[in-house]
């Protein structure tokens, strides 16, 4: 039965009476679902992942959508440090609380703003035009107040719920606000106390990294408010090179309630009753906010009939104009909250019933779907309901058929391991449009793909290549509405044609300009050395394997036998830095000069390496364990030396913090680590560790979350894993299997469903005992590309006991790709 989402149809979701209440916060229960929720949007928490560095928001958006209205919280205590990112201790006040705009932790708002990004590092981004609620009178100027101790709100989390597609909380100051949205727009509900001033501060310039140019106008008399905001500086305080604007946001506000008064800022000068205002807020010296610096405005509103104050508020990148006609078309004059709040909980049902699960607890089902939920919120709709967009090279673009809208925002090094293929896997279609977006981002950049794009702005950010791996994923994984050919083609180029950004230093370590870094060393010496541009020269030289070994299959799809053997041979290039004789207990793979000696090395360092250390880099051949495995001296040492990277001395687990020379499971580059296992004819450790890691550092609470979301690609982790499988070879459908968590699980894809059924599955029983597959008894531990083109049914036989017969085979590994 074919299964279409209708996300770029607001319109046509379901109606209010659909609407289910639930509180952000849940009461942990134990016992067992036993049948399919007919509301898995109920079950979201978006209240996961909003501290311990997952830097998740909890606010109002639907799936993909270009506005995210979400709490602004200043920060007041120092950013933790993260591993191997240079800078990243670096502070200012002019900070936001957390990179997504909000910490559990903070008790203090200083607004609402319209846009943000999800679950990133750094000092976030995006955080356009907050909303602030306030009652009293405006005496100084919101400007010199960047810790929002004048112009902001305590509150507290009992009196604040998260649900999808919705937000509320009681702001200490008395009023009451809730949000709620559509695609383009939002609707928001403010509640003032009675018999004190009702007044409405926004901080237009005061985008979460700041701005170089902003403007508000105030229309009293038909009770609008319009402007804009110009902003950048993703990473911005690291280096120099995104330490600039990219993108210009438009937004319409319309309010339902008279406007009594007016008046806005000019960096430290208070003017009322005046109703406009220019000005950004700078990014400082050093990449921060500095206080004093830009404008906004505020109302103050008649609730002497009623004390609720009903806005419309809309958002383009492209015109003033063409945000009045988003809100036109998705939220017109009329619409009530309460029928906006409605249809955006049934969008979320309609994206959340793509995967059906029965079985497991309450909990393990509100963390599965909050993580469903995230993986939903990273990439996001760009184009304008005409279709129309502002490009990387400034100028305004219109989306031409079979393309149905633009995206923006890829964090590349992230999401090609495995949120794209998930997101493929039920809607190809979207996917698509993401990998038609991509090519378009890169032909008006002349050509150059890069890492980390948000909006219009290219940001450089991260290391590798991750554009080929992405491409060929979007493609084996059944997105093929795109210009397929058109994109290799470019892909191609860019690998083997250095530009005048390959060759340069700029931005380097973290914000290299090239899209192939030190690419003429690649070249010439088959790895990327020490002294090249590059964050780190080992980290680098995986990354492009990888990159490698995804063109040489997008040139086996295009029916390109030269160029699939020729990149194959470069992807194992990686094999250049492996050192047998690194440390005594065995090699590794690390940095290497130039003139091909090895600079002393320490396994449990960074050096070298992205985000991570050499241990937990050593695995990352993703497309060629069994060469691995022969470099490390064979399975048994290979099984030696994983069983060592997963758990301490006692046996217990050692996943995430528990040093350089443990797996960390809170970050990318060890998230594939558990799987190899299947790899080395071992199943039931890849079924017992992530068991284990589901069961340990993912919870339906803040904090449940391992590190940073990464534009939901720690969260697709988490599905994959929950559903029982994997996409372990970049660029490639295999799908490397474990165990689903749950009895059932249904998964509606317009190419042919995927159903499990898993006899005995429970939160400790993570062991297959037996696997049919399309009703034929297997062995094998994972599924052909064939299974994920077509769908089929898994009929798993799970245990608290592992069968150490079943999937040891050498026939029943994984494959391996080599020459």
């Amino acid at each position: 039965m074919m299964h279409k989402l209708r996300w770029n149809n607001w319109s046509a979701v379901c109606s209010a009476g659909l609407l289910v209440l639930m509180v952000g916060t849940t009461t942990a229960r134990t016992q067992e679902i036993t049948s399919p929720t007919a509301d898995p949007a109920a079950l979201v928490n978006p209240l996961i992942g909003t501290t311990n560095g997952g830097n998740d928001y909890p606010g109002a958006t639907l799936p993909l959508g270009m506005l995210a209205w979400s709490p602004e919280e200043p920060r007041n205590r120092p950013r933790q440090q993260v591993e191997g990112v240079p800078g990243s201790m670096r502070d200012d006040p002019g900070r936001p609380a957390a990179p997504g705009g909000y910490e559990y932790t903070s008790n203090r708002i200083s607004g609402f703003s319209l846009t943000h990004l999800m679950g990133t590092g750094c000092a976030g981004a995006s955080g356009d035009i907050p909303f602030m609620p306030l009652t009293g009178e405006i005496t100084s100027s919101p400007a010199d107040d960047q810790r929002a101790e004048t112009y902001g709100s305590t509150f507290s989390h009992d009196d604040e719920t998260a649900q999808a597609g919705y937000y509320k909380v009681k702001l200490q100051n008395g009023v009451t606000t809730e949000l709620t949205t559509t695609l383009r727009t939002g609707s928001g509900r403010f509640t003032y106390p009675a018999g004190k001033p009702a007044v409405m501060l926004l901080r237009t310039a005061n985008s979460e990294t700041g701005s170089t140019d902003a403007h508000i106008n105030i229309d009293a008399a038909s009770r609008t408010v319009s402007g804009s905001v110009t902003s950048g500086n993703f990473c911005g305080y690291i280096g120099t090179a995104d330490r600039r604007s990219y993108y210009t946001l438009y937004f319409v506000a319309h309010f339902d309630t008279p406007i009594l008064s007016t008046g806005t800022w000019q960096n430290s000068a208070v003017r009322p009753n005046t109703t406009e205002a220019s000005g950004g807020t700078t990014y400082g010296t050093k990449g921060f906010v500095p206080a004093g610096k830009g404008s906004g405005g505020w109302l103050v509103l008649d609730t002497s009939h009623s004390p609720t104050v009903n806005v419309r508020v809309a958002i383009s990148y492209v015109s003033p104009e063409n945000a009045e006609a988003n809100l036109r078309a998705e939220n017109p004059s009329g619409t009530t909250f309460d029928t906006v709040r409605a249809k955006a909980h049934a969008a979320w049902n309609e994206a959340l019933n793509n995967i059906q699960v029965e079985g497991g607890t309450h909990d393990e089902q509100v963390v599965f779907y909050t993580a469903l939920y995230h993986t939903l919120l990273g990439e996001n709709l760009y184009s304008d309901v005409d279709g129309r967009y502002t490009g990387m090279d400034g100028k305004v673009h219109s989306v031409a058929a079979p393309q149905k809208a633009q995206y923006s925002t890829f964090s590349g090094w992230d999401v090609y391991r495995s949120q794209l293929q998930l997101l493929t896997l039920f809607e190809p279609r979207i996917a698509g449009d993401f990998a038609q977006s991509l090519l378009n981002q890169a032909n008006q950049n002349n050509g150059e793909w890069d890492r980390w794009t948000h909006n219009s702005g290219i940001t450089h950010v991260m290391n590798g290549d991750p554009a080929p791996p992405s491409i060929a994923a979007i493609l084996a994984f059944g997105g093929t509405n795109f210009d397929a050919r058109a994109a290799y083609k470019s892909l191609l180029e860019a690998a083997t044609v250095p530009t005048a950004h390959d060759l340069s230093k700029e931005g380097c370590p973290v914000e290299c300009i090239g899209q192939r870094p030190s690419l003429d060393l690649w070249l010439k010496l088959h790895y990327i050395p020490v002294g090249a541009n590059a964050w780190g020269p080992a980290a680098d030289t995986l990354e492009d394997a990888t990159a490698d070994f995804a063109l040489s299959e997008l040139g086996r799809r295009m029916g390109d036998n030269a160029t699939r053997k020729k990149f194959l041979e470069r992807a194992q290039y990686w094999k250049n830095i492996f050192n047998p004789q690194a440390t005594p207990e065995g090699g590794y793979i690390q940095n290497r000069n130039a003139d091909g000696t090895w600079p002393k090395f320490d396994p449990a360092s960074t050096q070298g390496f992205v985000e991570g250390s050499a241990a937990q880099y050593l695995w990352m051949v993703p497309f060629n364990a069994n060469g691995l495995f022969t470099m490390l001296g064979g399975k048994e040492k290979a099984s030696q030396r994983l069983n060592a990277f997963f758990y301490n001395p006692d046996g217990s687990l050692a996943v995430t913090k528990s040093g350089g020379l443990h797996a960390e499971l809170n970050n990318e580059p060890s998230i594939e680590t558990p799987w190899l296992f299947d790899f080395l004819g071992q199943p039931w450790k890849t079924q017992e560790a992530v068991r284990k890691v589901l069961n340990t550092i993912w919870t339906n609470t803040p904090q449940g979350m391992p590190g940073n979301d990464d534009l939901g690609e720690m969260s697709s982790w988490y599905v994959w894993s929950a559903i029982g499988m994997y996409p372990q070879i970049p660029g490639r459908a295999e799908l490397v299997l474990g165990s689903p968590l749950f009895k059932t699980i249904h998964i509606r894809r317009p190419a042919g469903d995927i159903i499990i059924h898993a006899s005995g599955a429970d939160t400790n029983a993570p062991y297959v005992q037996t696997l049919k597959v399309d009703g034929k008894p297997t062995t094998k531990t994972w599924l052909p590309e064939s299974f994920v083109e077509h769908g089929g049914t898994l009929d798993f036989e799970l245990s608290t006991t592992p069968n150490k017969q079943w999937g040891t085979n050498p026939n029943d590994v994984p494959p391996s790709f080599e020459p």
